[in-house]
């Protein structure tokens, strides 16, 4: 089965250009492709040709820590608001009110410890401002 024709046929990369470069700029060009948005090497020449955006991505290491106590966070927020969930369900399908002010009071330690996880996130939050919303 052949393969579909594009529907802009003006808009294919139909011409060639072939060059030669020497392995230090073969080397720094490849640098810049590892941290660009761009695939191939390729990809790269042309959009220096064409004068395009070439869009590159840095990791700063010192935000690692930072990003672990914050997905670490996320996660334990995640299963205590799983666990009100369960005992609201609970809650709402119990007609006895010893039971149901049993599972209020749950509910309560679980909210005191959401407010504990809430400060946490606001301190890393506010050392993360100080840091990237310098002027």
């Amino acid at each position: 089965m052949p393969r579909k024709k594009a529907a802009n046929q003006e808009a294919l990369l139909t011409c060639s250009i072939r060059t030669r470069v020497t392995a230090t700029v073969w080397n720094r060009l490849k640098k810049v492709m590892v941290k660009s948005d761009c695939q191939s090497m390729g990809e790269l020449a042309r959009k220096i040709l064409s004068k395009e955006e070439i869009k590159c991505f840095y990791i700063d290491a010192s935000l690692n820590t930072a990003m672990e106590e914050l997905a670490l966070i996320r996660k334990e927020l995640k299963a205590i608001g799983h666990n009100i969930n369960q005992l609201t369900k609970r809650y709402h399908s119990t007609p006895d009110e010893s039971i149901k002010a049993f599972y209020t009071l749950k509910v309560a330690e679980l909210y005191k410890v959401v407010d504990g996880k809430v400060d946490e996130l606001l301190v890393i939050v506010s050392k993360l401002a100080l840091k990237w919303l310098q002027r």
